[in-house]
């Protein structure tokens, strides 16, 4: 009965998929690298046992880097220029700005009440502790935008040389409205120190191509109409192995099919699979599948979203209390701590779903402090990894959904309305109708 746990201990199976996926190179979302990822995936699904895997084509909104740069108007000296100190922001504008450089600190919401008309506007990636929710990206670059901003400077509070990366664009418009960049935590204190209200110029070169991004899916257990979906997501930036965020959350996945097909007959429902494309530019290729969803036929769902990195696994459940109780089940089994949540994480591709109401864990890895750490930079490698904790983490997610698929489990959906009133309540509305990802009360709500 636990012989599938030792198996799953000395599988190498999960751990021999993140080696293929890290040494694609880049998986951009409508990249040759994102679907040569597609299809090693949909091929690891068939080879650990699951059935009818394909790869579900869908056209996106591509995005290809070329150069960027920060000069000094007056002499045209780069102050920020190379991989090491300056990246644009995927989705960000091709075009060359200049304005007074005004450096925000934190970026929250209050600090762009100034007047930024025309300047060229730098914020932390970093969120304070003195605020309760972690600020996105986009919702500075959006606040920024709003504020008149000519360009936008994004600066790592990471050190390490590390510019940090991450889509400007929204499903309405995926192209951003002024150029965008990423620079490190060292070169934004440069800039902060020796610029600070001169005449600087962002420049953005790239290019936007219509492009094909895909979800690769495959499934086990018996054929019934209710199913429950475990999925991840292929892509990565283009300038990392994206072996965090998220080839562990892929590898993972395909460890969890290669034990469920052994314990196949144990599944009351069956298990879907995904492996989902174009995530990191706006949840593209889960958003596709939510939408073609029946919303009443999707028991739930276990995203897997930048695991392994941290040894204890982070689930969390959005409020379902039936969720968090099934994550207390597998912690209780095996005697491993588990980390959960109840806050709403509107980001990675179970939104899509939770917010029609859809029950869905957002997995991860427990890690300290608020932020991506390594993750979106060049520093997300495989040497940051162990094969022990994809392992681990593989076992207590295989039991998961074992649990979630029995025949009789009840797992009660969410309230829409209640959903929207969770999100205003913990301060998030505010910033996803900034950013256009608030779609509650809309056809999009799927309502």
């Amino acid at each position: 009965m636990t012989q599938w746990i030792g198996e799953t201990f000395t599988s190498d199976t999960g751990w021999n998929h993140l080696l293929d996926l890290v040494d694609v190179g880049d998986r951009m979302a409508g990249s040759a690298g994102e679907r040569e990822a597609l299809e090693l995936t949909r091929d690891a699904f068939d080879d650990a046992g699951a059935q009818n895997a394909t790869i579900a084509e869908f056209e996106i909104q591509g995005w290809e880097r070329g150069d960027s740069a920060v000069r000094d108007a007056a002499t045209e000296e780069p102050l920020a220029v190379g991989p090491n100190a300056c990246i644009a922001l995927p989705r960000s504008p091709s075009g060359e700005v200049t304005g007074e450089f005004v450096d925000l600190g934190y970026g929250v919401p209050e600090d762009f009440e100034a007047d930024l008309d025309g300047k060229v506007v730098m914020v932390s990636s970093d969120t304070p502790d003195s605020v309760d929710r972690f600020l996105h990206r986009r919702e500075k670059y959006y606040r920024a935008v709003d504020a008149g901003a000519a360009a936008f400077v994004f600066a790592n509070h990471v050190e390490g040389t590390l510019p940090p990366t991450g889509s400007v664009g929204t499903a309405d418009a995926p192209i951003g409205e002024v150029p965008a960049v990423g620079v490190s935590r060292e070169t934004g204190a440069r800039l902060s120190r020796r610029n600070e209200g001169d005449e600087v110029t962002v420049a953005v070169d790239c290019e936007t191509p219509t492009a094909t991004s895909g979800n690769a899916v495959a499934e086990l257990g018996p054929d019934t109409d209710e199913h429950l979906l475990v999925s991840s997501h292929v892509d990565a930036h283009d300038l990392a192995e994206g072996a965090m965020d998220n080839g562990a959350g892929t590898a993972t996945i395909v460890e969890v099919a290669r034990a469920l097909a052994t314990r196949e007959d144990e599944l009351g429902i069956k298990v879907r699979f995904a492996a989902f494309g174009a995530e990191e530019v706006g949840l593209v290729g889960s958003s596709t599948a939510a939408e073609a969803a029946d919303r009443e036929a999707v028991r739930a769902v276990v995203n897997v979203d930048s695991n392994v990195y941290g040894r204890t696994l982070r689930l969390d459940h959005h409020g379902f209390d039936a969720l968090a109780a099934a994550a207390e089940r597998v912690s209780d089994k095996f005697g491993h701590p588990v980390s959960t949540g109840g806050k709403l994480v509107p980001h990675s591709d179970h939104w899509p779903f939770v917010k029609r109401g859809i029950p869905g864990y957002m997995v991860s890895g427990e890690t300290e402090g608020r932020g991506r750490g390594w993750g979106h930079t060049h520093a997300d490698t495989l040497d940051k990894l162990e094969s022990r904790n994809l392992r681990e983490q593989a076992i207590l997610l295989t039991e998961l959904v074992v649990y979630l698929a029995e025949a009789d489990a009840s797992i009660p959906r969410g309230d829409t309305d209640e959903i929207a009133a969770a999100l205003e309540a913990e301060g998030k509305a505010t910033g996803m109708k900034l950013t256009g990802d608030w779609t509650f009360g809309t056809e999009a709500d799927g309502e």
